[in-house]
């Protein structure tokens, strides 16, 4: 995991060209403000790859939305979950970790992420409390201060971290970059989770509804079934096939009023030893990964789910922006 944090300039892209997509604009950053009124806007989760980003959004929601597991770069699609309140409306972005790319895919989740800095209202920048800060830390701070946005500190993971571990981490952390405010969070324990709500609040500014009101998320069905396949398979298969995996929904139903959802989804990887792997002896592995994937979309879409996965090889697919692209992992999309 430290490997990947290491930070160099990326493959392909000058520092100028980088900076640019933390937007250096000018523009103050947005100050609390008083007074009555509606406020809404965006806030970017941001950070390290495994900070704690999806965990924490799902714990804003109340419900899994957003895919988690221990293999660094968990999170491939952007994803907004929206919370409605009385008095505002707060569209959050979960955005890829940020790391050291190592193949075409990886540079292209970087620039989703970073894409994100000069296009929101809020950046909480996400440290976990359980990890030393180092160079990685450093390059993603130097690029949130280029943001005109708000800036929040949110240290991550408290029911892992000892009194003395937070204290270290935070006086660490406050030397990275000033930040409009700070505060120290379990998504896990729901510790400071409101909290955390009310902070980003009042750095937003007056406005209307971005997303209609019972709308908790902008992710489309097909999206959802296909990233809960994938995260049934990183942690069926751990550190056997990583990174190699990409989900596509083929196909996608509600028959019976809306009581049962039919779905179709191909496994894709690069080789076809990993193929072996996912499918395992007697097709036992890959029934396991749909037994799981299963229980979590009818938790979700609170229906009956049929779900029926392939795998198929596509060689080098992470170096194919054309396949990048076609499982929405593309900083465009």
């Amino acid at each position: 995991m430290d490997e990947m944090i290491e930070f160099d300039p990326f493959e392909g892209m000058s520092d100028d060209e980088i900076d640019a997509m933390a937007s250096e604009a000018e523009a103050p950053c947005f100050a609390p403000q008083d007074g009555s009124g509606f406020r809404s806007g965006f806030v970017a989760l941001v950070g390290r790859p495994n900070s704690g980003k999806s965990t924490l959004l799902n714990a804003l929601l109340g419900e899994k939305v957003a895919i988690t597991s221990p293999v660094a770069q968990t999170t491939r699609r952007r994803m907004r979950g929206v919370i409605n309140r009385d008095d505002c409306q707060i569209v959050f972005v979960d955005t890829p970790g940020l790391h050291k790319p190592k193949d075409s895919l990886g540079s292209e989740l970087n620039r989703s992420a970073l894409a994100e800095l000069g296009d929101v209202d809020v950046v909480a920048l996400l440290i976990d409390a359980t990890k030393p800060i180092g160079r990685g830390d450093t390059w993603v701070a130097e690029r949130v201060a280029k943001s005109p946005a708000a800036k929040v500190l949110v240290l991550t993971k408290l029911d892992l971290a000892t009194p003395e571990m937070v204290a270290r981490q935070l006086d660490a952390a406050r030397e990275l970059m000033e930040f409009d405010d700070e505060i120290a969070t379990s998504s896990v324990a729901g510790f400071n989770v409101d909290a955390f709500v009310d902070v980003v609040a009042k750095y937003l500014p007056y406005g209307p509804h971005w997303f209609p009101v019972g709308m908790s998320t902008d992710a489309t069905d097909e999206s959802i079934v296909a990233e809960f396949v994938r995260e049934k398979v990183l942690l069926r298969t751990k550190e056997e096939v990583p990174h190699a995996v990409g989900v596509a929904c083929d196909e996608l139903s509600f028959k019976k009023g809306g009581r049962v959802l039919v779905a179709r989804a191909t496994i894709y990887v690069e080789r076809e030893g990993q193929k072996g792997i996912i499918i395992g002896k007697r097709g036992h592995v890959l029934k396991s990964i749909g037994i799981d994937a299963r229980r979590d979309l009818e938790r979700l879409f609170n229906c009956t789910v049929s779900l029926e996965l392939e795998v198929r090889v596509k060689p080098d697919w992470r170096q194919d922006a054309r396949e990048i692209r076609r499982f929405g992992y593309s900083a465009d999309d």
